[in-house]
């Protein structure tokens, strides 16, 4: 069975300050093609970063970068690239191995060779926000060996706002127990920790305020 728990403020900080640096260099080197912002999300905007004291795989960041490039001048493809050769051109002042692309995102991590270990690491996804709410993504398609935007599931906005429900009525507590409870009970390691979260607010919602509707 895993053992997940929380990394301190104190201890992932540090690392933090290091990404926002990198991206900083990034967003100067790509500035001639397009300008992005970037925002952390997932368990580092929460403050539930959590680590498996019994993996080797450390704990990770989740970073979405939003380019502006409203007149689409750039293929996702020529993005994604981009970004990619910006990211590599800085990794080593960090410590950061070459990136990884993958259907979803880009990852980065720190290695610890001697002893055959991930330290920590970070995956970059880039998005755009839509209009109408929604958020699309570049998704690697590996049948077609192309790149695209595509939209992001059903559910992506709903969960923001339970979110903020939960928060607001004082029961972010039984989120953060709950949720070290299933990451530390899941035997299926296909299932991300994204879905884990998903699924804990959507509990905890259904118990504690949607019983008082």
């Amino acid at each position: 069975m895993s053992k997940f728990k929380y990394v301190t403020k104190k201890e992932y900080q540090p690392v933090k300050q290091e990404l926002i640096n990198l991206i900083n260099l990034v967003q100067d080197e790509v500035r001639e093609y397009f300008t992005f912002r970037y925002d952390f999300i997932g368990s580092a905007s929460r403050n539930m970063i959590t680590i498996d004291e019994k993996s080797n795989i450390g704990y990770d960041f989740d970073i979405n970068l939003r380019v502006n490039d409203d007149e689409e001048n750039y293929t996702a493809q020529e993005i994604k690239e981009i970004l990619i050769n910006g990211f590599n051109k800085y990794n080593h002042l960090f410590k950061y191995d070459y990136c990884e692309d993958s259907k979803r995102v880009i990852t980065i991590k720190v290695k610890d060779r001697t002893n055959s270990r991930i330290l920590h690491s970070c995956d970059f996804a880039v998005v755009y926000d839509c209009d109408d709410g929604r958020q699309q993504y570049i998704h690697f398609n590996k049948t077609k060996q192309q790149y695209e935007w595509q939209y992001q599931p059903n559910g992506f906005s709903k969960i923001k706002e339970k979110v903020e429900e939960i928060k607001k009525n004082g029961f972010w507590q039984k989120v953060r127990d709950l949720y070290i409870e299933k990451k530390n009970n899941n035997n299926n390691p296909n299932k991300k920790s994204r879905s884990i979260f998903a699924e804990v607010i959507s509990e905890v919602y259904m118990k504690y305020i949607e019983k008082d509707d």
